[in-house]
């Protein structure tokens, strides 16, 4: 059964590449506006992950996850960082949630580990790693800060990769019984739910090119891995949906507006290959639109994983997407690049503004994005639940001056609102990431927080953008 994105407007006749139209002055807002001008309705807050910043790997019953294991071996991350204890975030939630509650920050969106819950991956649960979660959920509650709860974060329990991991067809029915145990444990009092974060990377940084963990390389893994993420991505809503028929469900995917390099003809075809890949092989398929593979031939392997009735199984009527953005993508023709056939073009060759993640700071890039998933017609509102950008942080004199972070943030604000007014169903901000936390393959170095975190100490400090924060959501600052 072949399951290939329809001939429908909104799919790859939906990639519009619209940079030359809008020269980067001719986009950015002048006039200084305040939170008001989102509407009273828009929801902010910030973002965060179990595994980057709860520590507490191994105590209270938790079973180890895949990054656990993979930061564990030499050379997977740098300097051999590892989250062992990461921002002790699992000890100090009651300080780190009354200085959210300080910052006027309404909305928290954290992720639940797999692992804490079920040790085993499914089977027996862990009391401990229950309560500690409805503790964490009372907490902010109690603060008057609304829960927005990730189900998956990218730490898949290590007993279950053992059992092969996202390729194994297993994994939905263990997704199921995982996301039946949070609905029943939270439900009462989480009311906005994620499936999954970022299906693409995990697939592809973690089971093709292998700098994820659990480190996995080549197509083995990673076809049969995108096409079983992508029935959990549908299967957790549904069994969210069923138990939670009053919440609001949605899931999140990584997005960057991707460009050719030069006006030609094969720089033109390959960046439409690699927006396919990086943009749409997760959200068509839940739309009913199916994998795109007209424009990503290489994946029809990916057929052979679909028995009868995937192609409904895949679909699913979210409440929101997540849209998650950092950055855009320039992309040229490369005929030795296997697959894909396409390079990216590096910032720092292009000459352009980059953060330390050496991505290029891009702000028109959120307002593509944001208007390339609104023109699906599936979608019922945007969320953008993750941006921020990672730069050389410095504590001096017990003070963080990340002017910087202040103008990035301020910057893709306005081409977030310039999106709003111009009829895009965004309703909401989250900043990634609250704090500075342990940034995956990239160890400590790279700090996105809106705190900044002395690993050493853990001693907390607020920065100069999460003091802006605060002023912009009580409405005392203009951008």
């Amino acid at each position: 059964m072949e399951m290939n994105a329809k001939s429908d407007k909104q799919t790859a006749d939906q990639t519009i590449f619209t940079s030359n139209q809008h020269p980067p002055g001719a986009i950015e807002h002048s006039a200084a506006v305040k939170r008001a001008a989102f509407g009273a309705d828009f929801a902010w807050g910030v973002s965060t992950a179990a595994y980057q910043i709860e520590g507490a790997h191994d105590i209270e019953g938790k079973g180890a996850s895949i990054w656990d294991v993979f930061s564990g071996k030499k050379g997977k991350v740098k300097l051999n960082h590892n989250g062992n204890f990461a921002c002790d975030f699992f000890n100090r939630y009651p300080d780190d949630l009354e200085l959210m509650q300080s910052l006027s920050i309404p909305n928290f969106r954290f992720s639940l580990s797999w692992p804490r819950l079920l040790p085993d991956g499914h089977g027996r649960a862990n009391q401990a790693g229950i309560d500690y979660y409805n503790r964490l959920i009372d907490h902010c509650l109690e603060l008057g800060i609304t829960p927005w709860v990730t189900l998956y974060h990218w730490d898949l329990p290590y007993e279950l990769e053992k059992k092969g991991g996202w390729a194994n067809r297993d994994i939905v029915g263990w997704f199921q019984e995982y996301a039946a145990l949070c609905a029943k444990h939270y439900g009462d009092r989480v009311k906005h739910w994620m499936v999954l974060n970022e299906p693409m990377v995990f697939t592809g940084a973690g089971y093709f090119l292998g700098v994820h963990a659990p480190g996995r390389i080549g197509f083995k893994g990673f076809v049969p891995a995108v096409h079983h993420a992508t029935l959990c991505q549908a299967e957790g809503g549904r069994v969210l949906r069923d138990l939670l028929p009053g919440a609001e469900i949605g899931t999140t995917f990584s997005c960057s507006h991707v460009e050719p390099y030069r006006p030609q003809e094969k720089d033109i075809k390959a960046a439409i290959r690699v927006d396919a890949l990086l943009n749409r092989l997760f959200i068509e398929p839940s739309l009913g639109l199916g994998y795109p593979l007209q424009d990503l031939k290489f994946m029809r392997r990916i057929e052979k994983y679909i028995l009868a009735g995937d192609e409904d199984k895949v679909k699913f009527d979210f409440d929101f997407i997540g849209i998650q953005n950092y950055t855009r993508e320039v992309v040229k023709h490369s005929f030795w690049t296997p697959f894909v056939q396409a390079n990216l073009v590096p910032p720092k060759k292009r000459g352009v503004p980059q953060t330390q993640m050496n991505w290029e700071v891009y702000p028109q890039g959120i307002y593509h994005i944001l208007h390339k998933y609104n023109q699906y017609k599936g979608i019922k509102k945007l969320i953008v639940t993750e941006n921020g950008a990672a730069f050389a942080d410095q504590l001096l004199d017990g003070e963080v001056h990340d002017t910087n972070r202040v103008d990035f943030l301020q910057r893709y604000l306005h081409q977030v609102l310039r999106a709003k007014q111009e009829g895009v169903k965004v309703q909401g901000y989250f900043v990634w990431s609250f704090v500075d936390n342990f940034e995956w393959a990239e160890g400590y170095h790279p700090r996105f927080g809106l705190v900044y975190i002395d690993y050493e100490t853990q001693q907390r400090t607020i920065k100069d953008s999460g003091h802006w924060y605060r002023d912009f959501l009580e409405g005392k600052q203009k951008f």
